[in-house]
């Protein structure tokens, strides 16, 4: 199992949910801009743990609406959190920052394609802080998310305050 099955079960474990209700979660957590998750996988993975006998799920009818599956945790998708917990906690951390692949070809280009870009992946990197930086400011005092919510979108800003450093100092040696 990977990281989106302890995204879904995680989720399903606080409360039942569609899969559109677990995809609009992902959205407004911003799950996906830390964790590579897709709407469609969010999707073909609820069908895939229900396969597996870890989810059960529900048709309800809201008012006009149509029909929905409504998923919740069976006895063996509780184990398979638990286990997953586990399992990717004593995991090593890795980060695969994907601009790092241009970086270790920076070489291999002239230096004003280099300084090109070198530039583009810090403007990427300032996007990213001020976003971070609006949904902290956003999400602060929110009661509907959870602090490890907020722990991780700290993480995600001090990493991007940290890469903008870093970005200054890769920029003095050319």
């Amino acid at each position: 199992m990977a990281t989106i099955d302890l995204i879904v079960l995680g989720m399903l474990k606080k409360q039942a949910l569609s899969a559109y209700d677990i995809q609009k979660l992902v959205e407004y957590r911003n799950i996906s801009k830390w964790v590579r998750i897709s709407t469609p996988s969010i999707y073909k993975k609820v069908i895939q743990l229900e396969e597996k006998g870890l989810l059960q799920s529900v048709a309800v009818r809201e008012n006009n609406m149509p029909e929905k599956a409504v998923y919740s945790l069976t006895a063996s998708g509780e184990r398979a959190f638990e286990r997953l917990m586990e399992e990717l906690s004593l995991q090593p951390v890795r980060m695969f920052l994907d601009f790092n692949a241009v970086i270790v070809n920076l070489d291999s280009v002239p230096l004003e394609m280099q300084k090109f870009c070198v530039a583009n992946i810090e403007k990427n990197v300032q996007d990213m802080k001020a976003y971070l930086e609006e949904n902290l400011r956003e999400k602060e005092n929110a009661p509907d998310v959870p602090e490890t919510g907020m722990a991780v979108l700290r993480q995600q800003y001090i990493l991007a305050e940290t890469m903008e450093a870093w970005l200054e100092d890769l920029k003095k040696r050319f």
